[in-house]
């Protein structure tokens, strides 16, 4: 969803930051649903994720930082190579891996999920677009989670350093809490319509029109004035 809307609010004449911290507000609201959702279905492991997103938080602490002084071309250049690699990595990603259910992580495995969030924090902390393509594998392939955990672990940690990162940009810039409360609800009604038009139009019609408004959005990003 970030890749789509922090572009759109750059072009409504947010600056990079503004725009980069007010995003955060409806990855606030997405993620908390999310963790809602899962524990509802009886699926949580708090211990573990509390665990991982502390190591996540001074991350994304650094990356905010870093994210709040980059603005104007700068921010539309990295925001558009960003894009440019997401858009490769959905091309050439394998997906994830199937684990089965009661696998438990080895020390091992965990020493190394827990060092690799900090990098997973700073960039979501940075800019957030992408960072499934971070913290996904980290939890699914070096961690040997399943699926449901996976995604279960990921909202919870998206959703405690989002808190930090939203506080550094809220501290550093003026923030448009409306813009970012319509936004929160704009996604999730475009969440569930998109899952229904994905089940009827499948996912390659989804992926052929989102490459079109990225490379449009990417042109823009670069060569418009």
């Amino acid at each position: 969803g970030s890749l789509l809307t922090v572009p759109v609010l750059v072009f409504m004449g947010l600056p990079g930051p503004v725009a980069n911290g007010t995003n955060r507000i409806a990855i606030l609201a997405q993620n908390l649903t999310a963790v809602a959702t899962f524990f509802r279905q009886g699926f949580s492991d708090f211990r573990l994720s509390l665990s991982l997103a502390a190591c996540a938080v001074p991350g994304a602490l650094a990356g905010a930082l870093i994210g709040t002084g980059l603005d104007g071309e700068w921010f539309n250049r990295i925001l558009a190579l960003v894009m440019i690699g997401v858009m490769l990595l959905m091309h050439f990603d394998r997906g994830s891996t199937e684990r089965p259910n009661d696998h438990q992580p080895t020390r091992t495995q965990l020493v190394w999920g827990h060092l690799l969030m900090v990098a997973a924090g700073f960039w979501g902390g940075f800019i957030q677009i992408g960072v499934g393509f971070i913290i996904m594998p980290i939890l699914n392939r070096a961690m040997g989670l399943d699926l449901v955990r996976t995604n279960m672990h990921k909202v919870f940690i998206i959703a405690v350093y989002t808190v930090v990162a939203l506080s550094v940009f809220a501290s550093q810039v003026e923030l448009l809490w409306l813009a970012g409360v319509a936004l929160a609800l704009g996604n999730s009604i475009g969440g569930y319509l998109g899952a229904h038009f994905t089940i009827s139009k499948g996912e390659g019609f989804i992926r052929v029109i989102l490459n079109f408004v990225l490379i449009a959005f990417i042109i823009k990003l670069l060569f418009a004035p």
